[in-house]
């Protein structure tokens, strides 16, 4: 039994050091919390044990830090820019984009366009053929020469409007419906940097069933066929 007291004795005597060491006053301000030289306007709580300060934080300096946690940092007044949603200190965490503007990357960057886009078609923002309300297909931005129907047919077929949407030979039922409504895409070529048609004959695909191919004239819209040469103008029927 007097073992068994001893034991426990020397047990407990070992507690207040365990203690004792985890428990060590500091008077260290840094570690205390204590980092800066002064408070702007006093704002703060000097440490008891030197020359630096606890500061607190200012009203707008909790306003600031909140609006930049929940990314309010966009002015939303650079070129490009239309409006803005809800403001935080000044700053927007979404803009709205203007016309021919594309949200990206973190801002409002000039959209690049690709494909059909109603009258147009452009390829990497540029057009490069149109399309008036009356018809089905575009039209290329400028002729590609005057030549013969093989030479015609060769370079229409690989003709790219963009990528893979290649061009073709225009058929005389096609070539007519692009006289029908000449002005417009006379005014749509001048209007996206193209050439308008000019007033003489043009290839079409369509055969008169004797080795000879039909052309189409711009300036009245007539239509024979021949086995000489006439101007050549690509459209995109697919895409």
């Amino acid at each position: 039994m007097k073992i068994h007291f001893l034991l426990i004795g020397t047990s407990l005597s070992l507690i207040p050091q365990t203690i004792n060491a985890q428990c060590v006053a500091t008077q260290d301000c840094a570690t205390l919390g204590y980092t800066e030289t002064s408070c702007s306007g006093g704002s703060g709580i000097k440490c008891p044990f030197g020359n630096k300060w606890a500061c607190f934080k200012s009203e707008s300096e909790y306003e600031q830090e909140f609006c930049d946690k929940y990314g309010f940092t966009l002015s939303c007044n650079e070129t490009g820019y239309t409006g803005a949603g809800k403001a935080c200190n000044g700053k927007y965490n979404v803009c709205t984009c203007a016309s021919g503007y594309e949200w990206k990357d973190g801002g409002c960057q000039k959209q690049i366009l690709n494909g059909a886009q109603g009258d147009l078609y452009y390829c990497n923002g540029k057009v490069v053929g149109v399309k008036a309300t009356g018809l089905s297909f575009y039209v290329a931005m400028k002729d590609l020469g005057t030549m013969s129907w093989n030479s015609a047919n060769s370079q229409c077929q690989s003709y790219s409007f963009c990528g893979t949407a290649k061009g073709t030979l225009p058929t005389k039922n096609q070539l007519t419906t692009i006289y029908n409504n000449k002005s417009q895409v006379n005014s749509l070529l001048s209007a996206n940097g193209g050439t308008q048609l000019s007033d003489v004959y043009y290839w079409s695909s369509t055969s008169n069933g004797g080795g000879l191919y039909y052309i189409v004239k711009m300036s009245n819209g007539s239509s024979t066929f021949s086995d000489s040469s006439a101007q050549v103008r690509p459209i995109l029927t697919s895409w």
